[in-house]
């Protein structure tokens, strides 16, 4: 099976300060099919390093060239059943997506996640969870709720700081992206397509070769994506092994890619 991709992108996402922030832990790495993965500097930004904001547009920019790009992003892209029937929301991710902004605004120029979870801002009492409750995905992966904040290894403050930017880059790529699984299980042929990924899967399998936790977990999703691609595993992965019901689950909550 010849590779479905001819660029790959790994991102390891921070949900820290601002969307304007130059942060140490947001780092993305690049590779295609020759080449293996390298660190891309971050691109307008008046900081030493990327911003949230500044990813989301250089993201909009790749994702508008012709090549065929799998993006890995390591944070939830959506939230468990039970907050969707709490809140009486629709089982549809755009709905979602544009929910959540609403009450969580953190793509704003100068809001802390903190700042709307504090009431500071946004409209949190409206549109919280429960640290306990997971998605199906996590508990395959062993992964923390997205709602456990404050706690190691939490990936709960960037999902909350990335989920407005999922929503960013939805309304710019238009039917250019496939965002899995939630537009379908398949990726289609000569199109981009955007994942969940949670490199703690494959970290401990690359060497560090001198890279920091933050540089090795981009590192390790992007290099992931692309030997899977070219090893013909990857679609695989994009069918993982459940069942009906849990199919119909994970396309409302969405699945980390690489769990079967």
């Amino acid at each position: 099976m010849s590779p479905a991709f001819e660029r790959y992108i790994g991102i390891d996402y921070s949900g820290a300060e601002t969307a304007n922030s130059s942060l140490k832990g947001l780092r993305v790495y690049e590779a295609n099919r020759i080449d293996e993965a390298s660190e891309v500097e971050p691109f307008g930004c008046r900081g030493k390093y990327w911003t949230r904001r500044a990813i989301a547009e250089w993201l909009v920019g790749r994702l508008a060239e012709t090549q065929p790009t799998m993006v890995g992003i390591d944070h939830g892209f959506s939230f468990p059943l039970k907050y969707f029937d709490k809140y009486g929301l629709p089982h549809d991710w755009s709905s979602f997506l544009k929910d959540f902004r609403e009450h969580w605004p953190t793509d704003d120029d100068s809001t802390y996640v903190d700042f709307v979870r504090e009431g500071v801002c946004g409209n949190a009492a409206a549109r919280h969870g429960d640290s306990r409750w997971r998605r199906l995905t996590e508990v395959r992966a062993g992964a923390k709720s997205v709602f456990h904040f404050d706690v190691p290894g939490s990936v709960a403050k960037s999902t909350h700081a990335g989920i407005p930017w999922l929503r960013y880059l939805r309304s710019r790529a238009g039917d250019r992206v496939h965002f899995w699984p939630f537009d379908g299980w398949e990726a289609p042929s000569a199109k981009s397509a955007v994942a969940e990924v949670y490199p703690a899967l494959w970290s401990h399998t690359f060497s560090r070769d001198g890279r920091n936790s933050d540089q090795h977990d981009a590192y390790s999703a992007t290099e992931w994506l692309r030997r899977s691609d070219l090893d013909g595993s990857l679609d695989r992965f994009f069918n993982p092994s459940v069942d009906a019901n849990e199919r119909r689950v994970a396309e409302i909550e969405g699945w980390i890619l690489g769990i079967g």
